[in-house]
């Protein structure tokens, strides 16, 4: 029986996987490295330090940890500037009523991102009490596809791997959620997320029956 909701935030929730792609095209334009929406799919759920890789690849360029660093921060400070303007009205179609019902109905929800900007979106969202556990980046060592951040969020919320359901719309995400022995739900298109147990394009018209039929 499924008595937890485990969701990822970017594409998500909310959609900061824009705010997410604006930032590393603008590192990547300073690199003159060529970077598209599709180049970006690769970085969707990944690490900060794995993404500037995979976009340094792009340019076959090698740098040094401290130059990465530099990279690294500068990427995320513009990223954080962007959604510091955010606001309630940039949650997903569906996502506040659906939480709505999880809680009325007992479930537990969750928050699994490996944002380190986790809580600085969910307080721009006024969404940050919502959640029984908001697990980030900055409590976490490894990255998705490893399984850590999902069993992390299953133990704050005392249950097991196999009573709770993750929401990820990101392929390495689905891969960690499986692997930590739990259902998954994809949001997004389902060519994409094959590996995902249902996938739905988004939460809009969505109730406990998707639940119960996984």
């Amino acid at each position: 029986m499924i008595k937890a909701c485990i969701f990822d935030l970017d594409g998500v929730i909310v959609d900061t996987a824009k705010y997410h792609y604006m930032a590393w095209k603008k590192l990547a334009d300073q690199l003159n490295i060529p970077f598209n929406e599709k180049d970006n799919e690769r970085l969707k759920g990944v690490s900060r330090m794995k993404s500037l890789e995979i976009i340094l690849d792009l340019g076959n360029l090698n740098l040094s940890l401290e130059e990465k660093e530099e990279l690294a921060q500068k990427k995320n400070n513009w990223y954080v500037e962007y959604i510091s303007k955010m606001d309630k009205s940039e949650l997903l179609p569906g996502v506040e009523k659906f939480i709505k019902i999880l809680k009325s109905k007992g479930i537990k929800i969750a928050i699994a991102s490996a944002s380190k900007n986790t809580k600085l979106i969910l307080e721009r969202l006024n969404f940050e009490d919502v959640f029984d556990a908001v697990i980030d980046g900055t409590m976490i060592s490894n990255a998705k596809p490893n399984p850590e951040i999902f069993l992390t969020a299953s133990n704050y919320l005392s249950l097991k791997p196999e009573e709770c359901v993750v929401f990820e719309d990101a392929v390495a995400g689905i891969q960690a959620a499986k692997r930590a022995g739990m259902k998954v739900i994809g949001v997004g298109e389902e060519e994409v997320l094959k590996g995902a147990d249902k996938v739905i394009k988004n939460f809009e018209n969505i109730n406990l029956t998707l639940i119960e039929s996984i």
